[in-house]
């Protein structure tokens, strides 16, 4: 016998199926929408905004992040590297994202003095140490030497590389290095110029040695 079409569950089709869900999402992006909106007037118009009205962060863990010379109290997903950290967490954007995979040498950053792949490190793993990311470098008005090397010998061209172009050269100075240019060449080769400005780039850097 055929079921009662009246009292029988009805069987949904693939279009009530993606209506339904479709409508569910839209809710929940327009309300994540409206919460992120509210806190951004909240915080434009000085009133305090407790952590509730935040979306919290599953698993977060407290970490202390000196960078630049100063402390960065944080609650951060254990997973984040320091790359996503310095950009994301502390607006900190100097830093680029470029391979992510540690090829291209964009987000070169120092930690305790020596050069590193942020986005190949655990921010995590860095609690406490001394961080110094290019804008803690110089200042427009005060130039670190290799900043001012890299603008005199044109060392750049579309400049998304050039800060970890100029970390990298900066931390070169303090390791073994031949005085020649395949020296420099040799360990400058983790980082990356797409535009191909690499003879301006030794340039810069053997100038800075010669009058270091």
């Amino acid at each position: 016998m055929a079921d009662d079409p009246v009292t029988s569950p009805s069987i949904p089709t693939r279009r009530s199926f993606l209506k339904a869900t479709s409508g569910s999402a839209a809710v929940a992006v327009l309300g994540q929408t409206v919460m992120a909106h509210a806190v951004e007037v909240a915080e434009l118009s000085g009133a305090a905004v407790e952590p509730a009205d935040r979306f919290e962060i599953a698993g977060a863990v407290p970490i202390t992040l000196r960078i630049n010379g100063e402390a960065h109290a944080l609650r951060i997903d254990p997973r984040t590297t320091l790359l996503d950290c310095l950009r994301e967490t502390v607006a900190l954007t100097g830093t680029k994202k470029g391979c992510d995979h540690g090829q291209c040498g964009a987000c070169t950053v120092h930690v305790n003095g020596r050069r590193v792949n942020s986005c190949l490190s655990l921010a995590l793993l860095h609690d406490g140490r001394e961080i110094t990311t290019i804008e803690g470098l110089g200042t427009p008005d005060a130039l670190h030497p290799m900043q001012a090397a890299f603008v005199s010998c044109d060392g750049y061209q579309c400049g998304y590389c050039t800060s970890g172009q100029i970390m990298s050269a900066v931390a070169l100075l303090k390791e073994p290095c031949g005085p020649d240019d395949a020296s420099v060449k040799e360990l400058m080769s983790g980082n990356i110029c797409r535009c191909g400005a690499y003879a301006n780039i030794v340039s810069a850097v053997q100038q800075v040695r010669k009058n270091g």
